[in-house]
């Protein structure tokens, strides 16, 4: 590209130097010959009207009076009647440019200049119409080089950015050209770039949520298969596997309430659901974590409390809230149910030492921690609860209160019972 464009702008100043050039040539000799014929003939009628002036004050005509008045690369030959011919300065040989005139005493006065002087002028104008041309094909050389650069360099950074799209580098260049074609094909490809690390961010996102939401429940499978294979008796059998297959339907919902929040976190599919439910059934899968490493996990406050959310997200919330507590808590781990105007909350808590004052509000965040953990349960545990119009957040500290409030319908029983489920 920068070779066509160099061609290119050469070609065009070198037809402009031809068109121009040659005219210019033609005008200039054609202006330099006539003009020293114009100082011939202006020198012979100056040297004519001497002549006639002493002529007529019969003054003594000698070629030492005439010489100041010729040229020195000038010839001139006065023939007056009656008298030599006077000559003054050197006959030119070869082409020469001359004017003759006559005198109103009869005398005629003959100047004569060599061709060679224009010559010389001639060529002094060329060589200055030469040089200048040199001048203007180098600075259209620089120009088009760089021109060239201009154009080629942005789009070789270009090429560059969309290779680095190609090859899974999505990060935007921002960098523009000042040349508005280009301009605009940079931010295309900057926001090319911004959709895919969006994109990637998104499809990395899913990943983790995913491989964090599904441990607990695959965990929790694995041991029922367990104990099924473990065990003779046909009752224990059907239960372990009734509760089994209402771990896989969780389990599917949860891949499913990923894959939503994935395309759009906004889309929610919320439903009026009762609270004991999900309740009842988190306290029963997580008992015998809890028992294994000797706590307790228990719900009290209000009953038969309706709300409005995702029966499978909020049991994700609930889970990740109860495994939190088992994993950096200690003590016994309470679920409380109230109501605080036209919302529902759940309040998990234990008896452990509580949040680090360093991490505050912090804790929300994605790779915020306390301990070794990934720091993902409690901002995809958040992300389900604001999806449904609800919210999660940390009413206390210490010891460690957290609370998620859901959009709460008209209870339609006339009883409000208080119970402590163990």
């Amino acid at each position: 590209m920068r070779r066509r464009l160099i061609q290119s702008t050469l070609a065009v100043v070198l037809v402009v130097i031809a068109v121009f050039g040659v005219s210019l040539v033609i005008v200039e000799t054609k202006t330099i010959s006539t003009s020293a014929q114009e100082r011939v003939e202006s020198e012979a009628v100056r040297l004519a009207g001497i002549v006639d002036s002493r002529i007529l004050g019969d003054e003594h005509i000698t070629p030492e009076i005439l010489v100041d008045q010729v040229g020195d690369d000038r010839y001139a030959v006065v023939h007056m009647p009656g008298r030599p011919p006077i000559e003054i300065g050197e006959k030119p040989t070869g082409d020469v440019i001359e004017s003759t005139r006559r005198g109103e005493q009869g005398e005629t006065v003959t100047v004569q200049e060599p061709r060679s002087a224009v010559t010389r002028e001639v060529g002094r104008t060329l060589l200055i119409i030469g040089a200048v041309a040199l001048m203007a094909v180098v600075a259209a050389v620089l120009l088009a080089l760089r021109q060239a650069n201009r154009l080629a360099s942005p789009l070789t950074d270009l090429a560059e950015t969309a290779e680095r799209l190609g090859s899974g580098d999505p990060r935007p260049r921002r960098k523009r050209y000042g040349v508005p074609e280009l301009d605009r094909v940079a931010d295309v490809l900057d926001a090319s770039a911004e959709r895919i690390a969006r994109m990637l961010t998104a499809e990395r996102r899913l990943a983790a949520d995913a491989s964090h939401q599904l441990r607990t429940p695959l965990t929790a499978l694995s041991m029922r298969l367990e104990e099924i294979t473990l065990t003779d008796d046909p009752a224990t059998v059907k239960e372990e596997a009734a509760i089994a297959l209402g771990q896989v339907e969780r389990l599917t919902d949860v891949v499913e309430r990923l894959l939503t929040n994935s395309r759009d976190p906004r889309t929610g599919s919320a439903v009026t659901f009762d609270l004991d439910e999900v309740i009842q059934q988190q306290l029963a899968e997580w008992r015998p974590a809890y028992r294994g490493v000797g706590r307790a996990i228990v719900s009290s406050g209000k009953r038969h409390l309706e709300a409005v959310g995702t029966p499978g997200a909020v049991a994700q919330v609930l889970a990740a809230l109860i495994e939190n507590s088992l994993m950096h808590g200690g003590g016994t781990v309470a679920l409380r149910t109230r109501v605080t105007g036209n919302q529902a909350v759940i309040e998990v808590t234990d008896e452990g030492p509580g949040v680090p004052a360093d991490l505050g509000a912090r804790i929300f965040e994605r790779a915020i921690s306390g301990r070794n953990s990934t720091g993902i349960g409690l901002a995809v545990a958040r992300d389900l609860a604001e999806a449904d119009g609800g919210r999660l957040e940390m009413l206390q500290a210490k010891p460690p209160v957290f609370g998620l409030f859901l959009s709460r319908t008209p209870v339609q029983k006339s009883s409000q019972e208080e119970r402590t489920v163990r």
